[in-house]
């Protein structure tokens, strides 16, 4: 909250399925301060999509917090969709959606969204599925174009709005993997900055993205990265460097 955050985001499944016990214990009364967002869809057995585990996960969720949370995602669907033949998988997706908007319906939840780590292999089941409040995906200079451009399709073909495009991972869980840009490669203007600022500050807009989620163990780290959010940010050159990816993936692929 001193660093101005008020938006927390979190998992039926993380810290080994006790993240929201976790939270209400330390937040205690701060916790109505914040806009809570969780996922369903991972259990101790593995992922699925059954609507009535969806639906006690989210009923579990708001027991836990106290309060039903401002939003809940549809947590990485495309693990139990991989592989599925489409008119199953359409099915599949289609009833485990409807469970996330009853639940808002009902008022176990404000708000329901999609929550992807590969919008690719999601895609092929999307089939009439209303538009989500939010659609959460990776970005970052780690992604690949594949990755970009599917994310972005993705978003255009719910019909999300562009306050409801949130990302993810912008450092791809491995800081040593991201292509550290030089502080001036997409900030404008002469400002003191870092690279680790700069490929923050890039993944709004890779794709483009309203909000984006990150690690808040370090508090240092994240005072840094809250910083970065106020960076001008050259579009012409995020326009160069997307076309820069998009001629490398030609010339792989050729």
């Amino acid at each position: 909250m001193d660093l101005g955050v008020r938006r927390l985001d979190t998992a039926y499944n993380y810290l080994r399925f006790a993240s929201h016990r976790a939270l209400a214990e330390v937040a205690g009364d701060l916790l109505g301060e914040f806009e809570i967002s969780t996922k369903v869809g991972f259990f101790p057995d593995g992922h699925s999509l059954d609507p009535l585990r969806l639906r006690k996960a989210i009923e579990q969720s708001a027991t836990e917090l106290g309060r039903p949370p401002n939003l809940v995602f549809l947590h990485n669907p495309e693990r139990s969709l991989n592989g599925l033949p489409k008119p199953h998988g359409r099915d599949a997706l289609a009833a485990a959606v409807t469970t996330l908007t009853d639940t808002v319906r009902t008022g176990l939840s404000n708000a329901w969204g999609i929550s992807s780590w590969n919008a690719e292999v999601l895609m092929p089941y999307l089939a009439e599925v209303p538009a989500p409040d939010v659609l959460m995906t990776r970005c970052g200079l780690t992604c690949a174009p594949a990755a970009l451009d599917a994310a972005g399709h993705l978003a255009e073909l719910l019909n999300v709005p562009a306050a409801g495009r949130w990302g993810m991972a912008p450092f791809g869980g491995t800081p040593a993997a991201v292509p550290w840009p030089a502080p001036g490669a997409f900030v404008r203007g002469q400002v003191a900055t870092t690279p680790l600022q700069a490929a923050f500050a890039v993944a709004y807009h890779l794709p483009d993205l309203a909000a984006i989620a990150v690690g808040a163990d370090q508090r240092d780290h994240l005072a840094e990265l809250i910083a970065a959010t106020r960076l001008d940010i050259d579009p012409a050159r995020v326009a160069a460097y997307r076309a820069l990816l998009t001629q490398r993936k030609a010339t792989v692929t050729s």
